[in-house]
């Protein structure tokens, strides 16, 4: 969960997936945790929604897309030319598959 904490902040560490992670682990291991994590005002409802249908809200998808295409420029930058292509096969590969999930309606 802390890995998610940090990926609100850290464009390179997505957030959704770390909650996700989190989730699956505190049902395993903590009842506690887990009621914490399900009745958490800005996570549960991703949990809740990823359970019942494997949906994901619009708005995570976009602002993951975002964040990922900004990571990859910004790496691009940064990183030595044999290396730049990585963040941004990983990001499209993450994006791909997060944008193939059902999309959760708002109400």
């Amino acid at each position: 969960m802390a890995t998610a904490i940090v990926g609100i902040v850290l464009p390179l560490l997505p957030t959704t997936p770390f909650v996700l992670l989190a989730a699956y682990c505190f049902s395993r291991g903590s009842a506690r945790y887990e009621h914490w994590l399900l009745t958490h005002p800005r996570f549960g409802p991703l949990v809740r929604d990823w359970r019942a249908n494997r949906a994901v809200p619009l708005r995570a998808k976009q602002l993951a897309t975002g964040m990922m295409a900004l990571s990859a420029i910004a790496a691009w930058w940064v990183l030595p030319p044999h290396m730049r292509w990585i963040p941004g096969a990983c990001c499209a590969a993450v994006a791909v598959w997060l944008w193939r999930l059902p999309t959760r309606i708002a109400l």
